[in-house]
């Protein structure tokens, strides 16, 4: 069961980097067939070794992994009307997946689905859809993609009616080409020689693991990773097998997916999978289970078909497949954090068209990550071989369990503020952490009780102390709630201006249109103080904290400046879809976030948030942009030298 499960994984692994393109070419068609009718046609063109899944999915019963059905969607304009079902065509058969083990309709060779429509003579305009499709061979699959196409009616533009059936290039519906000014034109913003030695990369590589450990993302596995480890202990030999396997498939799946990410997808795309409503809310719901069971309420366990396998080889094994897929959690749960910190060791090693410096730092970053969560790992057999643990192993579970409540808001704060849902305003979420610290403080000083608890006789020493933490962070708290800026949790919660109620004042006006920023300090006579933020950058909360909220930084920015603040990760749609070519590919992008993220790229070559730059009004840069660096004496002469350079 594991050497298959394995075996699935690299086959997966190794056909994502083998492939250089989609092994599905679509082509679409607009055919007259008489009286105002005419016949859309979509068709597939199928790689060998490849299939795409049926059309009809209706009799498969749904669950974790069956695939959706090959669908052909379409939006019409004012006036024309389906007729018909759609038909569909090609080499389907009923075949065996191995993978699901279930017997599934495939589509080999060549698919197509096609349309009837009624359009009234005269009618013009264009005709926009997608097929949405998964390609796969018997042991790997592509990632879910969806062909995006627009074809003109007859009349409205070039007519394809009785022309052969062209490729249409996969874009938005209705996007229109993006229109740069000289505003959005490249420049060079490298100072000094930036090429670094391969022991530099490591290094620098090694120290971001280490510093992503503390991080409110990757904190909550630590709990997690005890209780798995603890459970499954019952040797110091076993425990150190446990903790390099565990240690090594963290460095292992960090370095193939940071890798391949950015191979296939770009940079880009570690912000957009940390910043998803999906992501974010899946991991919420993961580290509120885990408190849940923290608490007392069940035991989290494998399931018993898993369990039997897993008792079964446990002498062969030592359940290397659970140890892995905890490790894959980790890595998934870090990546809200992380992103930012691989986003630029990927950025710059590839900057250098050289795949030994990505190589290298991901591979640091890695081991940096995995070295603490190894010892973690093997910490549980030293519980284990302890004398009678009585009721404190209980309460160390029911502690974890709070930590794990409340660092999940952390998640759903991520994409509430990404999609704008305003749920968890800051004064929500510190009004939830207020509650969450003094029930931990009663907890600990026995005044509260779980179902499993036994009871306190008596309070003692760490007890007390850890709830005099708890309970004086709370009063720490309370100030927020009327604007307090609470530098020490900037990291963590919302930022200030989603708190409607403040006594400590607002924050200094800014942009967050580029261009219109642009617009207006070029008409004052300003310079800008462009920032590249998001709402799932936690360096940018604790820069906002550190350094925007400080009086001195505040007055030089209101004064002098304008601020233009761009969210990268911004999930709002665009008015309208734009197309931009980068690297030589037309790309669509759908949503604000986007937009800024590809000014980033194309305007300053980086893609790494927070990033800091002063501009003149023509948009160059007045001196060398500023990363994460919480030090206010350097800010302040950082921007004082921009303000001097824009007045000579």
């Amino acid at each position: 069961m594991i050497r298959k499960s394995i075996l699935i994984l690299t086959a997966f692994v190794v056909a994502l980097v083998a492939r250089a393109a989609d092994p599905v070419s679509w082509t679409v068609s607009l055919d007259s067939i008489g009286h105002n009718l005419y016949r859309l046609t979509a068709t597939g063109e199928i790689s060998p070794d490849y299939h795409i899944y049926g059309y009809d999915m209706s009799g498969i019963e749904a669950g974790a992994g069956v695939p959706d059905a090959t669908a052909m969607t379409l939006t019409l304009p004012d006036g024309v009307e389906a007729v018909g079902e759609m038909e569909t065509g090609g080499n389907v058969a009923i075949h065996v997946d191995e993978v699901l083990e279930l017997e599934l309709p495939w589509v080999t060779g060549t698919a197509v689905m096609s349309q009837q429509l009624k359009v009234p003579a005269g009618t013009t305009g264009l005709i926009s859809g997608g097929v949405s499709y998964m390609a796969c061979t018997e042991q790997a699959c592509t990632p879910p993609a969806t062909f995006r196409f627009s074809i003109p009616l007859p009349g409205t533009a070039e007519s394809v009616t009785s022309a052969p059936a062209a490729t249409v290039a996969p874009s938005a519906p209705a996007a229109v080409a993006m229109e740069e000014s000289n505003l959005w034109a490249p420049v060079d913003v490298q100072t000094g020689d930036t090429a670094q030695s391969y022991w530099s990369i490591l290094i620098f590589g090694f120290l971001g693991g280490l510093v992503a450990l503390f991080t409110p993302c990757v904190w909550p596995m630590i709990p997690m990773t005890v209780s798995f480890f603890l459970k499954r202990t019952k040797s110091r030999r076993r425990a150190i097998a446990d903790a390099i396997v565990y240690a090594a498939s963290i460095i292992v799946i960090f370095l193939v997916l940071g890798i391949l990410l950015t191979l296939i997808f770009g940079p880009g795309k570690l912000n957009e999978i940390a910043t998803g409503a999906v992501f974010n809310l899946i991991f919420f719901a993961i580290l509120v289970v885990f408190a849940i069971s923290f608490f007392g309420a069940f035991e989290i366990q494998l399931p018993s078909k898993w369990s039997n396998a897993i008792d079964a080889k446990a002498e062969n094994t030592t359940g290397l497949l659970s140890i892995f897929f905890m490790a894959f959690t980790l890595v998934l749960v870090s990546f809200s954090c992380t992103g930012p910190i691989i986003g630029t060791l990927l950025v710059e090693a590839f900057s250098q068209s050289n795949l030994m410096g990505p190589l290298l730092g991901m591979g640091g970053f890695a081991i940096g990550l995995a070295l603490p969560f190894g010892l973690f790992a093997f910490f549980p057999s030293m519980l284990k071989e302890l004398p009678r643990s009585g009721s404190w192993l209980n309460t160390v579970k029911v502690v974890l369990g709070f930590v794990e409540l409340i660092l999940s808001l952390k998640f759903l704060s991520v994409a509430d503020l990404a999609y704008g849902w305003h749920i968890l305003d800051r004064e929500v979420f510190l009004s939830l952490w207020i509650v969450l610290f003094v029930l931990l403080g009663l907890y600990l000083l026995g005044k509260l009780r779980f179902s499993h608890d036994g009871p306190v006789e008596h309070t003692s020493v760490p007890r007390f102390f850890l709830s005099l933490v708890s309970l004086s962070f709370a009063v720490y708290l309370l100030p927020g709630l009327w604007g307090a800026p609470l530098k020490a949790i900037s990291a963590f919660a919302p930022p200030l201006y989603t708190q409607d109620f403040n006594l400590y004042g607002g924050t200094f006006e800014e942009f967050d249109d580029y261009d219109e920023g642009m617009e207006y300090a070029a008409t004052i006579g300003r310079p800008v103080l462009l920032d590249f933020s998001g709402y799932a950058c936690v360096n940018c909360r604790k820069m906002e904290g550190a350094v925007f909220d400080t009086p001195t930084v505040r007055g030089i920015i209101e004064d002098e400046y304008v601020m233009i603040k761009l969210m990268v990760d911004d999930k709002a749609a665009l008015p309208q879809p734009l197309r931009v070519t980068e690297e030589g590919k037309e790309i669509v992008l759908e949503t604000v976030g986007e937009k800024w993220a590809y000014l980033q790229r194309h305007k300053f070559g980086i893609n790494s948030q927070p990033y800091y730059v002063l501009l003149d009004n023509l948009g160059q840069p007045l001196n060398a942009p500023r990363v994460y660096d919480e030090n206010l004496g350097d800010f302040v002469a950082w921007l004082e030298d921009g303000i001097e350079k824009y007045k000579n």
